[in-house]
């Protein structure tokens, strides 16, 4: 692995482990956190279920929905990424590393952004009341950092380019396949099942270039519409 890869991967992991931790960042313990994160999820399913009904879209989409940008906790996942970092390093194509790297880097952004939004809901008059679309639209502009919210979308189509190149790669295919048992002997299960689902999913495609475009072009209208206040901003097509 070239050394800025490794610095990449080494650095997103410790940011990822910080981002979580309760003590170093209190506002993992606010209680707004995880109704915001199961609204946000409840959203995502409803704005992408044509994609999820699709025959050979639906099995990528649930991937994105759980793996990449749903409100599952990642911490196990990107431990074992920082544990078989050597072993990674060795046998996988620098490739697939640069897409765990972007992986752990939009669950970090995307918690991050998370955290923003939830101290922004718990300044409510009630902060425990049911989150309203108004509510998660102010918080979203509160949170702000707009060029950032263009990122988190541009890892989503990075990871997932990505992701669907693997897929041709039939070396690594096999090599996922026979490590099942050694993964989940060493701890590793986590990382193991990520990468088996994510490239089951993309074989489903036969191309992951319309999916993609779906899924990045929709959120970056809602994310448009988000900030410019729009009266309705998650009626997109």
């Amino acid at each position: 692995m070239n050394p800025a890869l490794r610095r990449c991967l080494t650095h997103r992991i410790a940011w990822q482990q910080r981002l979580n931790d309760p003590v170093a960042e209190p506002r993992n313990r606010l209680p707004t956190l995880a109704p915001l994160r199961r609204w946000q999820a409840e959203r995502l399913a409803a704005a992408f279920a044509d994609l999820r009904r699709d025959p050979s879209m639906g099995p990528a989409a649930e991937f994105f929905l759980t793996d990449l940008y749903g409100d599952k906790d990642f911490t196990g996942r990107d431990r074992d990424a920082a544990r078989i970092l050597p072993l990674m390093a060795r046998i996988l194509p620098e490739s697939l590393l640069q897409a765990a790297c972007d992986a752990i880097e939009l669950g970090a952004l995307s918690h991050a952004f998370d955290l923003r939004m939830a101290a922004a809901l718990a300044r409510r008059r009630d902060p425990l009341a049911p989150i309203t679309e108004a509510d998660y639209a102010k918080a979203y502009r509160t949170a702000g950092l707009r060029r950032l919210r263009s990122h988190q979308i541009d890892l989503v189509h990075k990871v997932g380019t990505m992701l669907d190149a693997g897929v041709h790669h039939h070396g690594v295919v096999r090599l996922l396949r026979a490590s099942r048992l050694p993964a989940q002997l060493a701890g590793l299960a986590q990382l193991q099942q990520f990468l088996e689902r994510g490239f089951a999913a993309f074989a489903r495609l036969g191309g992951a270039g319309r999916f993609l475009e779906i899924i990045t072009r929709r959120e970056r209208e809602v994310s448009d519409r988000l900030f410019a206040g729009h009266k309705d901003p998650f009626a997109v097509s």
